[in-house]
């Protein structure tokens, strides 16, 4: 179920919202949950048993994470935090690369192992993010365990931000959790947030897509050096307009329930270095890389070697979290290689040419990795660069 689409629009979250404020206080963590579950379900219902699964198998690694740091019993809170990892990572896994990893493998090897052609299920990238960074903040003490059960799976399977993020950290919601208060104000200010997202996906991602759709699809040979960069440039637009479109529908729609979501997207084509980009890009996503990898890895505390590998393992994963396809891996160590580049020296020489320069510098940068992005394969991707 899409947020622009007349299902969603016209019956589920008005009867979601009336329901929701007709009923007591006590209650409206359970009907969010409910309308949530009922949301997931919506496309394919077999996999809510996997999202429940999750919600259940966080909620006790979480309680028992929470139990051994109590009792100083930091060996076993560790043990579990492991397991908990590991096992997020292995849904994640099996769902997302099963297919990406037996191809490659059949590749190498020249081997002919069956694909297992397993749909992916909708969401699991985001609340499998999540649910670890609640997980790993438990035992880093940052926060205390959810004990209440409806509570913590009202955070795992909320759907204004299910589909498309933000990702949103349990620290930053444990309080609305509890204790949030409705109000006009914000509910006012959640259907214009809404209303705003909604035009930027319907009115202009859908449209420079339809463009960048009819440019794509043309024989190579047949497109100019200009009409080529034209559709570059008009992707770049529709993947913005679409992701950011998509943020603030779901935080418009989190303060039409009480909840207040980080902002996702701040104007990031108007940045002037990579860097700068993805401090504007995707926040979200960002943060929880540089804060549950990056800074465990040792930052940039330690050499400039050390520093530049932390950054290429970080932007490897970044890559490999967007799609199992080595198109999105080269695209994340594309943006890897350029942040470590400023990481180096070139940030402070950029700083030092025109502005004009900085700004061409960054959208020639991003454009072009943009193609990688969309491209079905890395084949695919030169070839149009090529044009």
């Amino acid at each position: 179920m899409l947020f622009s689409s007349q299902v969603f629009l016209y019956f589920f979250l008005p009867i979601t919202l009336i329901v929701y404020y007709l009923s007591p206080k006590r209650f409206r963590n359970f009907i969010l949950l409910i309308a949530s579950l009922i949301f997931y379900a919506w496309g394919e219902p077999v996999y809510i048993l996997i999202m429940l699964f999750s919600t259940i198998f966080n909620y006790v690694t979480g309680l028992l994470i929470d139990k051994f740091q109590k009792k100083n019993q930091h060996k076993y809170a560790k043990i579990v935090l492991i397991v908990s990892v590991v096992g997020n990572l292995a849904i994640l896994g099996f769902f997302k690369y099963s297919d990406f990893l037996i191809s490659n493998i059949n590749s190498l090897f020249n081997l002919n192992i069956s694909l297992l052609a397993i749909a992916l299920p909708i969401g699991i990238s985001f609340y499998t993010f999540q649910t670890m960074s609640y997980t790993i903040d438990v035992y880093k003490q940052n926060v205390k365990a959810q004990k209440n059960f409806i509570s913590f799976a009202t955070y795992v399977t909320l759907f204004p931000q299910l589909i498309a993020g933000p990702i949103v950290k349990y620290r930053d919601v444990s309080e609305s959790l509890e204790n949030r208060k409705e109000n006009i104000t914000d509910f006012s200010e959640g259907i214009k947030c809404f209303i705003i997202g909604l035009f930027k996906k319907v009115m202009i991602a859908n449209n420079v897509g339809f463009i960048w759709e009819s440019i794509h699809s043309l024989p190579y040979s047949e497109i100019s050096l200009s009409l080529a960069w034209f559709g570059a440039i008009c992707y770049s637009l529709q993947i913005y307009y679409d992701f950011s479109g998509y943020s603030d529908m779901a935080i418009g729609l989190g303060k039409m329930f009480g909840f207040h979501f980080l902002e996702n997207f701040n104007y990031p084509y108007i940045a002037k270095s990579i860097t700068d980009f993805w401090r504007r890009w995707h926040i979200s996503l960002s943060s929880w890389f540089k804060e549950y990898v990056y800074i465990p890895l040792g930052g940039s505390r330690k050499t400039i070697a050390r520093t530049v590998i932390n950054l290429l393992i970080v932007w490897f994963l970044t890559g490999l979290w967007h799609g199992a396809s080595w198109n999105f891996i080269i695209w994340g160590l594309y943006f890897g290689v350029f942040i470590a580049l400023e990481k180096a020296f070139l940030e402070k020489a950029l700083y030092k040419t025109p502005k004009v320069l900085r700004h061409t510098y960054l959208l020639l940068i991003v454009v072009v990795g943009w193609v990688f992005f969309r491209a079905n394969d890395i084949t695919q991707a030169f070839e149009f660069l090529k044009v």
